[in-house]
């Protein structure tokens, strides 16, 4: 069977079982088990367990649960509602002052997280009762609440980063200095676009009244700031651990958890049932990744022992694009899978193609890697399928209408766009930290 052809039925059948319902992991290991059988030889069906066996004994991949658990336990601690009310008192004068402050505590939050699950329902509870309240618009406050959510796949401790440094082979702790930057661009784009939204319809997002501003002394909003001492701790020393070269990912994921668990016993909230709650949350969102990944590896390792990745990499070339053009396009395949597609199983699928034409094209295959982190985060606010609009649908009140979810995510996916293009038209932007911070000789590397 020719592989155009073999292409035509593997991608036709992929979004045919996708559009059945059927999750990522199990369309593509089903579809990889019934390709090789037939095509191959129930013989391979052997080699391709002890491909996927070697991917579990990766030692990187014990930081994923790690990293999950220390957002779990935070979540008990009740220091996201602190930031949230010290972010409220200093952006009060601001119009749109709820949904900034909103944008601000996900933009923190994201540095202890690691996901966008637990981000966006947590954001939402706490923040969607008080922006309603107060007569937000529903653009404003739900799109702030998604958009400043998703930051947690691009603000390090990414478990994106982690996943596609092992597909890539690519560096971890440099994927994780080079997703700063993007993210803060991201965070200052979200919450300018509120601001000016908000400054040219002031019902849109009301600053916050004279009487309550005047209740909001000095004094108190520097003693909040106390409230973001803990989270800052600890993200200084994970990030700082990996950075200084003290720890490696896995071990710093450790300390991460390991602090989480002090931040609850401090805040008296280190209970049996949030330790029970935490550690099931953490099993299943690490399943959820680790099951799609042998699921997609299990297809693309078939299709590139066909000889997909030539196929895909010719056609590529022979359209003539030009460097940039070629790049584009790439990126435009990755939006449009992202409407229908699980990260996990885009980064298995398109990665290991996507890279040698990245290296062919002469582009730094870091910095490419940071891009294409920062275009996954359209996905999570694409639809129909993206993660963010469905995961704000279960925590907001009833009247809100999915169809007015979707179109609050708009405008912020247009930011995402320009935050991408801003990444690629500046790439030293997003290179120079990560170059600086693991340069031979600088600190103890």
């Amino acid at each position: 069977m020719s592989i155009e052809l073999v292409t035509i039925l593997m991608f036709a059948s992929l979004f045919i079982l996708l559009m059945a319902g059927l999750p990522v992991a199990w369309a593509c290991g089903g579809l990889a088990v019934i390709f090789i059988y037939f095509l191959l030889g129930p013989e391979y069906l052997a080699l391709l367990a002890v491909r996927i066996y070697g991917q579990m004994a990766q030692y990187l991949l014990f930081a994923i649960p790690l990293f999950i658990f220390m957002g779990s336990m935070l979540e008990k601690t009740g220091i996201v509602e602190e930031m949230y009310e010290m972010f409220r008192k200093w952006t009060g004068p601001l119009p749109g002052s709820l949904a900034v402050a909103t944008v601000l505590t996900a933009t923190l939050l994201a540095a202890c997280l690691g996901i966008i699950g637990g981000a966006v329902v947590m954001m939402g509870l706490i923040t969607m009762p008080t922006m309603l309240k107060k007569k937000y618009a529903t653009s404003i406050a739900c799109g702030s609440v998604m958009a400043g959510g998703t930051l947690g796949i691009l603000i390090p401790p990414s478990v994106l980063f982690i996943v596609y440094g092992l597909v890539a082979g690519e560096s971890v702790g440099k994927l994780f200095a080079g997703g700063i930057v993007p993210g803060l661009i991201l965070s200052g784009l979200y919450v300018s676009y509120i601001i000016i939204r908000c400054s040219l319809n002031k019902r849109l997002g009301p600053p916050l009244t004279r009487e309550e501003r005047s209740q909001i002394t000095w004094k108190i909003k520097f003693i909040g700031l106390w409230s973001i001492s803990f989270p800052l701790a600890l993200i200084i020393g994970v990030m700082g651990s990996i950075f200084f070269g003290v720890a490696s990912i896995t071990e710093a994921a450790g300390v991460g958890a390991f602090g989480a668990c002090i931040a609850a016993m401090l805040k008296r909230r280190f209970t049996w049932g949030n330790l029970k709650e935490a550690s099931f949350l953490t099993a299943k969102a690490s399943l959820m990744v680790l099951w799609t990944m042998f699921g997609a590896l299990a297809l693309v390792t078939f299709y590139i022992h066909l000889g997909g990745g030539k196929f895909v990499t010719t056609v590529i070339f022979g359209l003539e694009l030009g460097k940039y053009g070629t790049l584009a396009l790439m990126m435009g395949i990755l939006i449009i899978l992202g409407m229908f597609i699980d990260w996990v199983g885009i980064i298995y699928l398109c990665v290991p193609i996507f890279l040698p034409i990245v290296k062919d094209l002469g582009f730094d295959p870091l910095w490419f890697g940071i891009i294409y982190n920062v275009n996954m985060q359209i996905s999570f606010l694409s639809p129909p399928f993206g993660y963010a609009l469905f995961y704000l649908r279960g925590v907001v009140p009833p009247e809100i209408r999915m169809w007015a979810i979707i179109k609050s995510a708009f405008p912020f996916i247009a930011l995402q766009l320009l935050g991408l293009i801003i990444c690629i038209a500046f790439p030293k932007l997003i290179v120079a930290l990560p170059n600086w911070v693991f340069a031979p000789g600088k600190f103890l590397h």
